[in-house]
Order: structure tokens, then sequence, then C-alpha cells
């Protein structure tokens, strides 16, 4: 610029232009001040953040920049295509000063917030003043601070989820303390909203298996089958939000598919006779014979697609698998095209484990009741099950505290656990005498597992139905079952066992409140000669690899929860009989 043409601007303006000087080696010769003359302004900075800075608060009729800032004209260009590539980034990444106003950025936040204009602006008002999950609760604040990286979650109030890095801006060869942030944002909400919807999908599927007794103790058969489609249906359409859904039932003997539940389904279709068959059964044959799931993207172009409902043009279908046998089908349909993801897949094979250990659960419930007397004694030893357990925890606990000291306490507290252990035994042998074998349900007598027979088990979990399954499954077979709450107390309970005794299997969840499965089965490893450990684990969830670390120390086995009573007793016989033949 001319100082003529600073002139005409500072006569239409009233006030001197400003130019920016981005100087160097050169600023002697080039002498901008005496070419400019004092009609104008000239505003000094001394790094790239800093030219960012003036120019998104102040107007400028030019910018100077020394070319030694540039090596070449190669790195100008590279300086423009990084601009470009950075715009093209699905991540944020924005510029910010000291006080976190948005110097620079490539779009995204824009894009994001819907705002008109970002440049100039507070970085959190214009993510719509986010909330900080951490880990770092003042990203900006500690990456100014602490001259170091930072980062945090963001959670806006429209259910949007971002991860959030900040980074200081040096300046090279200075002392000063950074003036400047790179922040990166990404956008995590489909991430996040995935992560809610496989855990409550989990609940679900816990809560659809978890069909007790006391449940469904007054229900007819077909009362307790109704009871079942409501909690399935109610799970698929608020969770997964399907509204057509088919269910069938394998028959094992002649291979046809029974319809169990369907909604939305043309009656044509819920009443078709379909085989577990790789051809002529449409999809639900082809899933039921192979145990593989299907997703039909296009049903017109589909040879294998059967019309189940009017309109419909994709369809997934799962198997029901118990004990790796297909037991069935689960059929979703939508009138949309290519309507399912793999991650649909996933969340509906998950959903349909749980179907399948509830089906099975309906099943072994559909036997006789047990007579009154047994039935009184079964609910009396469930009652006092647990509370005797916490009598033990309470007295381990003490006794840890006292031994050494006061050898009359250390005594009460010796006879207070044998009492408390006796406790459950007498229930029990009450329980055999006032039985008689006609009051068992006529399906579900209790095969004799000679193995079992006082057998003692503890079981560490901090989940209360958990503890109270245990007790229900095992002690039928006459186990005598303990429980612990979390690893400490499991220490305590092997440390305090009486002389010549010992627990024959321990069956641990991989995530206790204050240590792993593994990190349990290390301690008890200096307690015991050898440890008859299992794992519990949900789904397969594992993110410490504790599953891992202990099978490599030596862990045989892993139940997968919510366990079934035939799981359960295979896997405690097996690690009896891993421990007799390792004697």
């Amino acid at each position: 610029m001319s100082p003529e043409d600073a002139s005409t601007n500072n006569e239409e303006s009233g006030e001197r232009p400003k130019v920016l000087f981005f100087g160097g080696s050169h600023d002697s010769t080039v002498n901008l001040p005496a070419h400019l003359g004092e009609e104008v302004d000239i505003v000094q900075v001394h790094s790239t953040p800093e030219v960012l800075s003036n120019l998104v608060s102040g107007e400028f009729a030019a910018v100077y920049c020394d070319a030694e800032n540039f090596t070449n004209s190669l790195d100008i260009s590279k300086l423009f295509c990084g601009d470009r590539i950075l715009e093209g980034m699905p991540d944020g990444v924005v510029l910010l000063d000291k006080e976190y106003n948005i110097l620079w950025g490539n779009g995204r936040l824009k894009e994001w917030s819907g705002a008109e204009k970002v440049l100039g602006e507070n970085f959190y008002r214009v993510m719509g003043s986010p909330e900080l999950l951490g880990p770092d609760f003042c990203p900006l604040h500690s990456a100014l601070g602490t001259r170091r990286a930072c980062a945090s979650i963001m959670r806006r109030e429209d259910n949007k989820y971002f991860r959030l890095h900040a980074a200081p801006v040096f300046i090279p060869g200075s002392e000063e303390p950074p003036q400047t942030l790179v922040v990166s944002v990404h956008d995590m909400s489909e991430e996040v909203l995935q992560q809610q919807k496989l855990a409550a999908i989990h609940h679900a599927g816990v809560e659809l298996a978890d069909l007790t007794t006391s449940d469904v103790a007054q229900l007819l058969e077909e009362e307790r089958i109704e009871l079942l489609k409501s909690n399935i249906l109610q799970c698929l359409q608020e969770i997964l939000q399907l509204d057509v859904v088919e269910i069938r039932m394998l028959d094992q003997d002649t291979g046809e598919l029974i319809p169990l539940l369907e909604v939305g389904m043309l009656p044509e279709a819920a009443d078709r006779k379909l085989y577990a068959s790789t051809t002529g059964n449409g999809v639900t044959g082809f899933v039921a014979a192979t145990g593989k799931s299907y997703i039909c993207e296009h049903t017109l172009e589909d040879p294998l697609y059967l019309e189940g409902v009017l309109g419909a043009r994709s369809s997934l279908t799962v198997p029901l698998i118990l004990h790796d046998q297909v037991i069935g089908t689960l059929n979703v349909e939508s009138p949309e095209g290519g309507a399912f993801t793999e991650s649909d897949l996933q969340f509906l094979e998950i959903f349909a484990r749980s179907v399948a250990v509830a089906l099975n659960t309906l099943e072994l419930l559909a036997a006789e009741k047990a007579s009154t007397a047994a039935a009184s004694v079964e609910a009396i030893h469930s009652a006092v099950a647990l509370p005797v357990d916490v009598i033990l925890n309470d007295a381990v606990n003490i006794m840890e505290r006292y031994i050494g000291h006061e050898p009359d306490v250390v005594e009460r507290l010796h006879r207070i656990l044998r009492n408390a252990r006796d406790i459950k035994q007498v229930i029990q042998k009450v329980g055999q005498s006032l039985s008689p074998t006609q009051a068992q349900p006529v399906s579900g007598l209790t095969e004799s597992r000679p193995k079992l027979v006082g057998r003692r088990i503890l079981v560490v979990d901090d989940d209360e139905s958990v503890r109270s399954a245990a007790h229900a499954l095992l002690e039928r077979y006459q186990c005598v079952v303990e429980t612990a709450h979390d690893g400490y107390e499991a220490c305590l309970m092997v440390r305090n066992l009486a002389a010549g005794s010992a627990y024959d299997v321990i069956i641990a969840d991989i995530r206790l409140p204050d240590m792993s499965g593994y990190g349990l089965m290390m301690k008890l490893a200096e307690l015991m000669e050898r440890v008859p450990m299992v794992l519990m684990t949900g789904f397969g969830y594992d993110p410490g690899h504790s599953i891992v670390k202990a099978r490599q120390a030596g862990l045989q086995h892993v139940l997968y929860k919510p366990f079934r009573l035939d799981q359960l007793v295979s896997i405690v016989e097996s690690t009896i009989d891993a421990s007799n033949s390792s004697t």
C-alpha cells in the first residue's frame, strides 16, 4: 500500500489505517515505517499465532510478512495445502488465545454449532457451554498452566459428546509462557450412544433372563409364556426401536420352526410352516440351519427372502443359541432398504443370547411346583443363606484384628464361624427329611451329582443376586456355599478356614470393587498351594484383560453371566476334577 492510498483511507475513515508487520532479518533494508510514513499504524508481531490473533481482533489495511518466514515458495504451497487438509478433516481444529477465544478454525465448530461467526468468539460458548466430564475438568487452563497437553470429554445439552485435546503452542527461542492453544475436537456422540445402547441391552437381557420361581410361582404355563413375550417385545421396541418382530422355536426332533411371538407380520407369514433348511424356507430357515446371522439388504433382490411384512425392504435375522445349539430364530424387518448395520447385528445377537437363556428358564419353570413342605424349607434356606454369609464375613474381619491379643475372644470368634457354617447344613438336612420324593418337581428331579456332595464353594461378587443365585443353584446338590463381597474379604475367608478345610472351588467376578479377578487369583496363590479359580464375566467383557492374564497363570474355566444351572454345575465339576488330578 502506498502512502497516498493510506492517506486516502485515513481521510475516509477518520483514523489511521493499520498494517500488520511480521518482520525478519530484512527489516532494516525494507524500512517499512519510512516508506509508509507517519499516517499508518504498524502493529508488529513475532509469530504465526500472533498474526492470526491480530487478524481476528482487528481490521488491517495490509499484512507484511518477511520472506525468511518461509524458506522458499514450496513451503508456502505446503502451508496452503496443509490448510486445505485441515479443512477436510472430520475433527474440529482451532487455535485459541489465552482467553480461549477462537483465532482460527477449520470450519467444523461452525458446522457443529450452527453459528454464523466463530472467529473471535469464546470456544466454550461456541460449543454450547458443555459440561466437562473429565479426566481433566479444566483442560484449556491446565494446558496453558502446566505447558503440557490435556484432554477431557464434553457433553452438550443436546446429548452430543466431544473429546477435546488441547496443546500449548510455544514460540521457538522464546522463554515466554505459551499464549495460544491448538485444540482438536472429536465428535464421539455415536460412539457414546452405542456404548449406552450396549449397556441398556445388557441390562435388559439380565432382567429378561431373571425369571425366578418367586416371580412366576402363581402363574400358569400360558401366563409365563405371555410374560416372557411381553418382556421381549418391550425390550425390542424401547431399546432397539423395532416394531416388526418374529421369534420361532426350533423343534429339535422335526426341524420345524414353531412361531412363538410375532408383531407386525402378515397373517400368512406368521402361519407359514418353516423348517431349518438352507433352501426353500426363507432367511429364517437358512439361519436356523447354519446358526449364522443374516442381513437381507434388499428384499426384492434377495432370493432367500420370503415376504413377512407388507412393504418390507430389508430384514435382519439372528439365531437363538443356547450351549452352542440353535434353539430358534429372532427376525426383525424394516420398510427401508439397507436399514440394518453391523452394529444392529451385534446388538441383536447380544439380545438374542438373553432371549435364549430366558426361553430355557421358561422351560425349566414349566415343571410342576414342589410340595408345600419342600417350598417352605427352600424359602427358609434362601432367607438365611446370605445373612449367615454376612456373619461369616464380619467374623473373619474381626478375627483379623484380634488374633494374638485375647485368646478368649479368638476362641469365641472361632465358635461363631463354626456355628454359622453349621446353620446352613442343618437346614439342608432338615429339608431332606421333610421333603418326600414326590414333592419335587416332576420334570426337575435334581439329578445325582456325587462329585458335588459336601464340596465347599466360595463365590466372590458384589452383586447380591449373583451370590443368592449361587446358593440356590449349588446347594441343591449339597454343596457348602459361602460368599464374599470383594477380594479382600475373600482372602480373609480363605485365611480363616478351620484346620484341614479348604475351598474346592472359588468363583469370582473379573471386576471386583477392590481388585480384578486376576489380582485376587494372585493374592490367593500366596495363601493356597493351588487356586481352584473360576472367573465370571458378562458377555465376555474384559477391559483389563483379567481373563487373559489369569489363563496365562493357569486358569482353566470362565463362566459367562447370566449363567444357567448346567453350565455352573459342569464348570464346578471340571474344576474339582482338575484339582483331584493334580494331587
